[in-house]
């Protein structure tokens, strides 16, 4: 991902005020604020919409870290029979895992001891863009 220095301050988003009552400290690096581990982190953009109930839509741009291990409720990329998924990783206390969408559409997938399930990284944070059209000439 190129890097891009974007001066940014936290705003309070209830209170109103102008811009010029904020002064901006230093410019925010996307990569110093999502990525820890560079060497083990990579960008995948979301097609399809069964992750929407936690806010994940088609579009957006998840960024992983492939050194995670996944955990009971992380979202992680799979592969399952060649393709490869977006969701929840659930571990049941009968040692069975599962793939668990976020949209009622969509039915949980049970991975336990498929040989042709893996895990290719933990979902660390997703960027969701308002506003694409038109932005790039």
């Amino acid at each position: 991902m190129k890097q891009r220095e974007t001066p940014i301050e936290e705003l309070d988003e209830g209170f109103p005020s102008t811009v010029e009552n904020y002064g901006v400290e230093e410019p925010m690096d996307l990569n110093a604020q999502l990525v820890y581990r560079p060497a083990a982190t990579y960008f995948v953009r979301v097609s399809g919409d069964s992750m929407i109930d936690v806010g994940i839509q088609s579009g957006d741009i998840l960024v992983v870290d492939k050194s995670l291990e996944a955990s009971d409720g992380s979202i992680v990329i799979a592969e399952l029979d060649g393709e490869f998924l977006v969701k929840q990783f659930r571990r049941c206390k009968d040692g069975s895992a599962w793939l668990v969408p976020a949209n009622p559409r969509f039915q949980p997938i049970n991975v336990t001891d498929r040989p042709d399930f893996s895990i290719w990284g933990v979902v660390t944070a997703y960027i969701h863009q308002f506003v694409r059209e038109g932005l790039r000439k």
